[in-house]
């Protein structure tokens, strides 16, 4: 018998099926709620980097917080106090309306729970924090990257983020078809530099140092270390490599079809991953069998599957 066709759109696709509403399980039930906890802790955790060590001594590293870093100081010598939570809620939330329409329920709803956290913390620490810092711009901006740069890593986890120059650098990759990562370092490269009349230029050049471990402690928090490597093997002998790989160091591998450009000529490429502490047995086994070996050996932030973490424990 056979089946009725579906009606195609004018766009070339055929309509969604009806979405159907379900109670969530037990799982997902624990997966909001960490989530949840991920973004609280991770708000205050970088409101408390804020409080500490950025705002008291003048480091605009970038975002929304360094713009309103820079807002608030001009507002001190004007007699009048303008809070930095304050700024980067109302900054945030006209941001919002250039990415309202894409990412998804989840994101949009992760992403407004973690703005509204950590511009509610920075005012709410901002009175009870002491400055940690004493005038020592290399401890604020080391001190400031590392704790704000673990707290936007918890947020970054979740899915969701605090928003901030980022909504900026999503809307100049769409209109102006900038890359993403260009345009994120000249949004907010332009805040530091307008920081520097406002503070001084030594205090823009450790913003930069803060901003800098910012990125790379985000990066370790969201990705984790790199525990695992990935290894592409180009040999004569890759069927006695793979074998020994097998039976002797105990892990699986892959035998890829590869071709010379120049010669044209087919090679077996053998690929595999394994733990940092087996490196140095995989290099003795392709040194016993083929010293000529082509080996290339490359770090990998996460590995699923057997042999590994399993992928719904993450």
């Amino acid at each position: 018998m056979s089946r009725k066709k579906q009606p195609v759109e004018a766009g070339g696709r055929p309509p969604r099926p009806p979405h159907k509403s379900r109670a969530m399980g037990p799982a997902e039930k624990r997966k909001v709620l960490t989530d949840a906890l991920l973004i609280v802790v991770g708000s205050a955790l970088y409101a408390f980097g804020v409080d500490a060590f950025a705002v008291p001594e003048g480091l605009a590293a970038g975002g929304v917080t360094g713009l309103a870093t820079i807002i608030y100081a001009l507002g001190e010598q004007a007699g009048f106090v303008i809070p930095v939570g304050t700024q980067t809620l109302v900054m945030n939330a006209l941001l919002m309306v250039l990415v309202v329409k894409s990412g998804g329920l989840r994101y949009l709803v992760k992403t407004i729970a973690g703005i509204v956290a950590s511009s509610l913390f920075i005012d709410l620490f901002a009175p009870v924090v002491p400055p940690l810092g004493n005038g020592d711009l290399l401890l604020c901006a080391l001190w400031g990257g590392v704790t704000c740069g673990a707290g936007l890593g918890l947020v970054f986890r979740t899915g969701g983020n605090t928003g901030g120059t980022d909504i900026v650098a999503q809307f100049m990759n769409r209109r102006l078809g900038m890359p993403l990562g260009t345009a994120s370092v000249l949004v907010d490269a332009a805040i530091v530099v307008a920081s520097i009349p406002v503070f001084s230029l030594q205090n823009a050049l450790y913003a930069m140092v803060m901003m800098y471990l910012m990125g790379r402690v985000l990066d370790l928090v969201v990705d984790g270390p790199a525990s695992e490597k990935a290894a592409w093997i180009i040999s004569e002998c890759h069927e006695a490599i793979a074998s020994e790989i097998l039976y002797g160091l105990g892990r699986g591998c892959t035998e890829i079809q590869a071709r010379g450009v120049w010669s044209g000529a087919s090679h077996p490429m053998l690929f595999v991953i394994l733990s940092n502490n087996e490196v140095v047995t995989l290099k003795s086994i392709v040194m016993a069998e083929d010293p000529e070996a082509l080996v290339v050996i490359s770090d990998i932030h996460e590995a699923f599957g057997e042999g590994f973490r399993s992928i719904d424990r993450t």
